[in-house]
């Protein structure tokens, strides 16, 4: 998954207040750039759709992406934004941010755009979006503006990790407004969750967490597979095995009583579930031990 390979480098972090009539003519940038509107509003024009920015927006702008940005009349703006390369590079330190359109741009400086892997993520950022809880991205994005211009030992460390919070934040928040039937049942199914993960020294049936969670068995398992990426069954049999596992590796507890204590008839139905599950028998983890 692309995720796991992301080292972000941080290029430009900054607040920005504008009193005045302000505006980016058309331009293309050579990264990427999230910018948050905290106070006041903005024309966004990207590509060729036109979006109304106001407080608790933040729209990215891809490298190569036509837009442009025309402050509201009559009101202060506030900009907190960051230009960045989801991996830093050789040249990352060299790259500038630019503020022009396509055309006017060098052959020589042609190198300097950045590879756009926006569509390669689990969720694809969108190009505008209008935040559920803008408070924690506000205090993210902020953290980051802090550590970058205080430049404290090691800051450089500190940006990386923030950011990637900061981006998998978003990606939640896209990924809730893409889903919003997701959101408006996550309560239970986090009680769902909950239910199996203090359930693991048993076996459970899908009606059974059906009747528990008020939701009919086969949207259950439409929702928590779309929230969570496995079935509910899944998940419980995940859960078994971690408890399982933590047995076999943190206490000198027979293999046969472990079983005993997950729930299974005997020894034999406790490997080929471990194995099943796990991949592995559960004996591994406990010569591993020694």
């Amino acid at each position: 998954m692309i995720l796991h390979q992301i080292s972000p480098y941080i290029r430009v972090a900054m607040d920005n207040i504008v009193d005045r009539p302000w505006i980016i003519q058309e331009r293309v940038l050579f990264d990427y750039e999230l910018l948050y509107i905290m106070e006041g509003k903005v024309i966004v024009t990207i590509e060729e759709t036109v979006y109304q920015g106001e407080r608790g927006d933040i729209f990215l702008f891809r490298p190569k992406q036509r837009h442009k940005i025309v402050k509201v009349k009559g009101q202060r703006l506030r900009q907190p934004h960051i230009h960045f390369d989801f991996f830093y590079t050789g040249d990352s330190d060299k790259v500038k941010v630019n503020f022009r359109p396509l055309e006017e741009i060098g052959a020589d400086e042609h190198d300097w755009f950045r590879q756009d892997i926006i569509d390669e993520m689990p969720v694809p950022l969108s190009s505008h979006l209008r935040l559920k809880n803008p408070i924690m991205i506000e205090k993210m994005l902020m953290d980051i503006i802090y550590e970058y211009e205080t430049k404290m030992p090691f800051y450089e460390f500190k940006v990386k990790g923030l950011f990637i919070q900061l981006w998998i934040q978003l990606l939640r928040e896209n990924y809730w407004s893409l889903n919003p039937h997701l959101e408006t049942n996550m309560h239970a199914l986090m009680h769902v969750k909950q239910f199996l993960m203090h359930n693991t020294n048993r076996k459970v049936s899908l009606d059974e967490i059906a009747r528990m969670s008020g939701i009919s068995k086969h949207y259950l398992v439409r929702l928590f597979q779309k929230a969570f990426g496995m079935s509910p069954i899944q998940y419980h049999q995940l859960m078994r095995v971690h408890a399982a596992r933590h047995l076999i590796q943190f206490t000198t507890d027979p293999l046969t009583a472990i079983a005993e204590k997950m729930g299974f008839p005997n020894i034999h139905a406790f490997s080929r579930f471990f194995k099943n599950v796990e991949g592995t028998a559960p004996s591994f983890y406990r010569s591993s031990k020694n």
